[in-house]
């Protein structure tokens, strides 16, 4: 009986160390199972440059989307996020989603230092092209610690300065903080503009319980923020006097290659009539004379006619050069006098002029 005793709790202890190592190996099966069905940061990488080689741009979106996401759990993950989230600008840009396209480039151009040059250059052209269909707001605050709503929708951090980037269109910017007035900006963002907006809360009323009755409404101050701000006399002069100054100058070309081009014919036909009186027998002195032809009457007017339209067409040539230069100055003047250039347009038009040709140049970002 002894001996079946001690052999039935030997076939106990055997069997509790089999289960107790089986349920260890399915537990780590498991684990290990469950760590393969997660794909890590450099799988999404590989996936999402396939699909970007692909041309399929939507799904290389989808994973440099969730790669972002997983370097940002991962320490260390600086340079990996940087590049990331450049990558994922492009694929933005490449879905024409310009306004967040220019948010990611811009926020991966803030850590250029941790990227290589030719990757550097890749995202500043995207950075460029999508900058070119959105409005850039800079914007500063104070205090630091206002809550700012671009058209009701909370910007979600606290800062002095903001660098955003929107929509062409109109565009409602709301700030506010304990103890401050609330302050309003209303603006109309062209495409490829930069917009300054500076917004400061002035602190709020204090009344007395004499002036507001608790059955009286108070009435609600209006911040001067919240008032249309008028245009300066900066932001209007140098726009009127550029235009004026192309349309000048254009004028001036074209009336200046009217005239040479009146007093070439002019010349030409001279030139014709004389080579016909030299083979009738005219001598170059034969209207020196005093018993000069009628017909050299004829020859010195169109002479004079022909000296007149040349004078006319150097002197507005002249007068052309002189607008156009003048105005091509005004913006290297506004930059030297006021310390920044000239706000970006969607296109500009500059005169470019010399003693022979006259016309415009274009200048736009692509």
């Amino acid at each position: 009986m002894r001996c079946g005793a001690h052999l039935l709790s030997v076939l106990l202890a055997l069997g509790a160390s089999a289960g107790l190592s089986s349920s260890a190996d399915a537990q780590q099966r498991s684990s290990s199972l469950g760590r393969s069905d997660s794909p890590t940061l450099k799988d999404l990488i590989r996936r999402a440059r396939k699909a970007r080689d692909r041309g399929n741009w939507t799904e290389a979106r989808d994973a440099y989307k969730a790669a972002l996401e997983a370097a940002d759990q991962t320490p260390g993950g600086r340079l990996d996020r940087a590049e990331i989230a450049g990558e994922l600008g492009l694929c933005e840009l490449a879905l024409l989603n310009y306004r967040e396209a220019a948010e990611l480039l811009t926020q991966s151009l803030e850590q250029r230092e941790v990227l290589p040059i030719k990757v550097q250059q890749r995202f500043e052209m995207g950075q460029a092209k999508a900058a070119f269909y959105v409005v850039r707001l800079l914007l500063s605050v104070d205090p630091p610690d206002a809550e700012v709503f671009i058209d009701g929708k909370a910007i979600g951090r606290t800062a002095r300065t903001y660098r955003l980037f929107l929509d062409p269109g109109r565009h409602v910017v709301r700030a506010r903080a304990p103890g401050r007035e609330e302050a309003v900006h209303v603006f109309n963002g062209e495409r490829g503009a930069e917009q300054e907006i500076s917004m400061q809360l002035p602190h709020a009323a204090v009344s007395s319980i004499k002036e507001t009755s608790p059955a009286t409404p108070r009435p609600v101050s209006r911040s001067p923020a919240a008032r249309p701000e008028a245009p300066s006399p900066r932001a209007s002069w140098p726009g009127t006097l550029r235009i004026g100054g192309i349309a000048i100058t254009t004028a001036t070309a074209t009336a200046g290659a009217v005239f040479l081009l009146r007093a070439h014919v002019v010349h030409t036909n001279l030139r014709e009539a004389n080579e016909v009186r030299r083979e009738q027998g005219w001598t170059s002195h034969a209207c020196r004379d005093a018993s000069a032809p009628a017909a050299c009457a004829g020859i010195h007017g169109q002479a004079k006619e022909r000296d007149l339209f040349a004078t006319l067409g150097k002197v507005s040539l002249a007068t052309s050069a002189a607008f156009g230069l003048a105005t091509a100055a005004s913006f290297l003047t506004e930059v030297a006098v006021f310390g920044t250039a000239p706000r970006a347009a969607g296109v500009r038009v500059v005169p470019v002029t010399t003693s022979e040709q006259a016309g415009v140049l274009l200048q736009a970002a692509w």
